[in-house]
């Protein structure tokens, strides 16, 4: 029955969608199948989470190949999971629907299926970090995803894009080393690779320094593979070089698929959103906007408080959301005009309005400005902070988003109500597949604003389960 084998089909299905946009080697065919492929990854997610609802212990598991856990691989959805299924597989069907004159522009034609193929790739590794119960099967999943994206990065028109993506295959090996080094030490002290038998089993492990070591291997890996602050350096040149394509798909997805604690949540706020300021690059400052935004993501999981936790969950959805829209308006600006320098923009308002319409709605999200998903994640931030009676963490909170103003604002002055370059006057309207998909994810960012249900709500139920297993 397929219903009980939406598990695996959700990690097959885009497996096999790669090898047969790798065979047809005619990139239109192998984004039609790319984009069928990501159309039915959000109805299986979806499927999976009603599952998950009725459920009486919430949990859905599926063993391969009939051996049952802890012996066996377990894929294993829970709302945690489910949640991270959905942003996976809705951000990468919005932005492979964008994708194709994006694609066409900045990649060789004889490149375009391999692009397609690699995508298909990255999205099974993303799904199957998130959907797996087994530590070992996670960093299968983490070398997929991450592997595929090296090639993603490098595919950039800019030469630049090679030694980017080389540098973050640097990054990239010394943080699977890391995570490998961690794993091994769980197995040792646990004799086990499933993460909920690992988690019933620490409890009777008397000697607990192997295993703070093993967690902060772990952490120090997943750290470096999503670009938490300070290991984060591989990250701007990645964003500012990569297709556009892959900087929309990868700061919506990529990095929020396994985030950990850090105490550098804090300094990843300020900092990054400082640097971010005097960048000249619009992707490198959205790639530095990026590293400060997974800060309030750890800090909210560092309080570990039902609200915080709400709002670092939540904000896992809204910063996707958000970053998502912002890389797209971009692809759509380079698309045109061939400009990332944000001086070089001046007027670009005023000859793409909408783009720019979109791109300022969801730098208001940024900033947290009321009306939009990223206030409601703020909202939940600075609430949690103030439960614990940490005014000052919540001053901190509020002083990261007003420097968030300072850039954002900064691109809002230059396209707006500067008069327009050379470049910019000759600027047509962007392919209406980008800007229509561009717009609908700006207006996601206001009705899910004002409509919390679906983020904030399941948010909510994701942090009880989440904090019921640590009681």
């Amino acid at each position: 029955m397929i219903s009980s084998n939406l598990p695996a089909l959700q990690v097959v299905l885009p497996l096999l969608g790669a090898v047969l946009a790798a065979l047809v080697r005619r990139g239109p065919i192998a984004w039609l199948i790319a984009l069928v492929v990501s159309w039915t990854m959000p109805a299986i997610a979806f499927a999976l989470l009603r599952q998950v609802l009725t459920e009486p212990d919430g949990v859905v598991s599926y063993a391969l190949g009939g051996w049952t856990p802890p012996l066996g691989i377990e894929y294993r959805v829970d709302l945690v999971s489910a949640y991270i299924l959905i942003l996976v597989s809705v951000m990468g069907a919005l932005v492979i629907s964008y994708a194709p004159r994006s694609v066409a522009s900045e990649i060789a034609p004889e490149r375009q299926a391999w692009f397609y193929t690699m995508y298909l790739l990255c999205m099974a590794g993303l799904l199957g970090i998130a959907i797996t119960g087994d530590a070992f099967n996670a960093f299968v999943f983490l070398e997929v995803s991450s592997l595929s994206t090296y090639v993603l990065i490098a595919l950039g028109h800019d030469s630049r894009a090679v030694l980017s993506a080389y540098q973050y295959l640097i990054v990239g090996t010394i943080g699977a080393t890391f995570y490998v080094l961690g794993v091994g030490l769980l197995y040792v002290m646990t004799g086990s690779l499933n993460l909920a038998d690992i988690a019933g089993r620490i409890g009777d492990i008397e000697n607990i320094r192997p295993l703070l070591a093993a967690l902060a291997f772990i952490t120090v890996g997943i750290s470096l593979k999503v670009a938490l602050f300070p290991v984060h350096l591989w990250l701007p040149n990645a964003y500012a070089f990569a297709p556009s394509v892959v900087t929309a798909f990868l700061a919506s997805t990529a990095t929020k698929v396994a985030l950990y604690l850090l105490l550098l949540s804090v300094a990843a706020m300020i900092v990054a959103s400082v640097v971010a300021v005097f960048q000249a690059n619009i992707k490198r400052m959205l790639a530095y906007s990026s590293v400060a935004q997974i800060g309030y993501i750890t800090l909210g999981i560092a309080l570990i408080t039902q609200t915080g936790l709400t709002g670092g969950i939540v904000h896992i959805f809204n910063h996707a959301v958000m970053k998502a829209t912002l890389f797209m308006a971009v692809g759509c600006i380079v698309f045109r005009t061939g400009v990332v320098r944000i001086e070089d923009l001046a007027g670009i308002g005023r000859r793409m309005p909408l783009t720019m319409g979109a791109f300022v709605i969801a730098g208001l999200g940024l900033i947290g400005v009321p009306g939009t998903v990223g206030f409601v994640s703020k909202y939940f931030l600075v609430a949690g902070a103030l439960e614990k009676g940490w005014w000052w963490l919540a001053a901190i909170i509020v002083i990261s988003s007003l420097i968030a103003v300072v850039y954002v604002g900064r691109v809002i002055e230059v396209a707006w109500f500067r008069e327009p370059t050379a470049a910019i006057k000759d600027a047509g309207k962007p392919p209406l597949e980008m800007l229509a998909f561009t717009c609908i994810l700006a207006a996601a960012i206001v009705v899910l604003g004002f409509d919390t249900e679906l983020t904030a709500g399941i948010a909510a139920r994701a942090a009880e389960v989440l904090l019921a297993g640590m009681t």
